[in-house]
């Protein structure tokens, strides 16, 4: 579990900054609302996690942040602005020379399916040459030494892995070369989507030791998606809970695991069994995500919560602080779901020291 001890970084301008950002896709049936509203900062040298179930926006969310979305997607209203060496960029506005520049060398993305992000018929050695010919890098001698640099600094056999095929590699392997891809420019900002989806649990482990070794090292700022709640519980700092396309509780990994002040956020948590946790206990979120073709009134997050009262089924909630410094969360009985959060909190104490006794 990381912590952020240092208060210069907290004072210091986030390098990424979310306004009020709308992202819609255009289908047969109308405007799917994906994205609702978001209000986000990545701090410097961060790493913030999006949690979520399928569906809830955090995939559209990063696209958005990298303007990758599909045709189909709108970015309809917000502010995306990125800050380097006291300088500003406003990403909506970036044509598509200044855009193609902003990706890897400010900020780089590492997709979910490693296999699917290569060039099956190239060696991975073309692939690093491409991408650094397409940002400027005109030396392929300098390129094949920084590349064997990172190679190595993931932890793999860089004269054997620059000269193969993607085929020819696992698919933890891959994933380690997209990780050295995506630093090849020295980005100040990585976003990584699922990084540790279909790979063996060795393999992730491998993964998250070595994302906190090379954020300790280089310094950049981490935006994760994930929907395992164990890798989130690792690797961040902060992490930010979505549902129906906004996000309805920021906190510390410490607040949002311990204290966590939302249904939704309750929910995932109890949904996940624990070590010493007993399987009986394990309480599945009741009824299906909403459609954002057509989302319910007020709360998004009425129709499946035990909490909800009329209030909640006409007006939305805003994010509003609670409990510890940074702690936000968009809930009217975010005092109930605290009650009921210490309740269990004692029960499973309890219950863990009954089984060992």
């Amino acid at each position: 579990m990381q912590t952020m001890n240092s208060t210069s970084q907290q004072n210091q301008a986030p390098p990424l900054s979310i306004r009020n950002l709308w992202v819609e896709y255009s289908v047969e049936r109308g405007l799917v609302k994906a994205v609702r509203g978001v209000n986000l900062d990545l701090r410097p040298e961060e790493s913030l996690a999006l949690i979520g179930e399928s569906g809830c926006g955090k995939t559209t969310l990063a696209l958005a942040l990298i303007r990758l979305l599909v045709k189909a997607a709108t970015i309809t209203q917000g502010t995306i602005t990125y800050r380097r060496d006291g300088q500003e960029l406003d990403i909506l506005s970036l044509n598509s020379r200044e855009l193609r520049r902003f990706r890897w060398r400010e900020c780089a993305m590492v997709f979910q399916s490693a296999l699917n992000a290569f060039n099956p018929v190239l060696r991975i050695r073309d692939q690093i040459y491409d991408t650094a010919r397409a940002h400027g890098v005109t030396s392929r001698e300098e390129t094949h030494q920084r590349a064997l640099g990172l190679l190595e600094h993931v932890q793999l056999d860089p004269k054997r892995v620059i000269n193969a095929y993607p085929h020819e590699l696992s698919g933890g392997m891959r994933q380690r070369v997209l990780l050295a891809m995506s630093l090849l420019l020295d980005p100040q900002v990585l976003i990584l989507d699922e990084p540790t989806t279909a790979l063996d649990i060795l393999t992730q482990r491998t993964i998250i030791d070595l994302l906190r070794r090379l954020k300790a090292e280089l310094g950049f700022s981490m935006m994760f998606i994930s929907h395992d709640l164990a890798t989130a519980a690792e690797l961040a700092d902060r992490v930010a809970t979505m549902y129906a396309g906004n996000i309805v509780e920021l906190g510390s990994v410490a607040d949002i695991f311990y204290h966590p002040t939302h249904p939704y956020t309750l929910g995932l948590i109890r949904a996940v069994p624990t070590v010493t946790g007993d399987f009986e206990e394990l309480v599945s979120i009741p009824g299906s995500p909403p459609d954002l073709i057509d989302p319910p009134s007020g709360c998004k997050f009425h129709p499946r919560c035990t909490y909800a009262t009329e209030r909640c089924r006409v007006e939305e909630p805003k994010l509003e602080p609670v409990l510890g410094i940074g702690h936000t969360v968009a809930c009217f009985h975010h005092d109930l779901v605290e009650q009921d959060t210490e309740s269990l909190a004692k029960n499973h104490s309890h219950t863990t020291r009954k089984n060992t006794l």
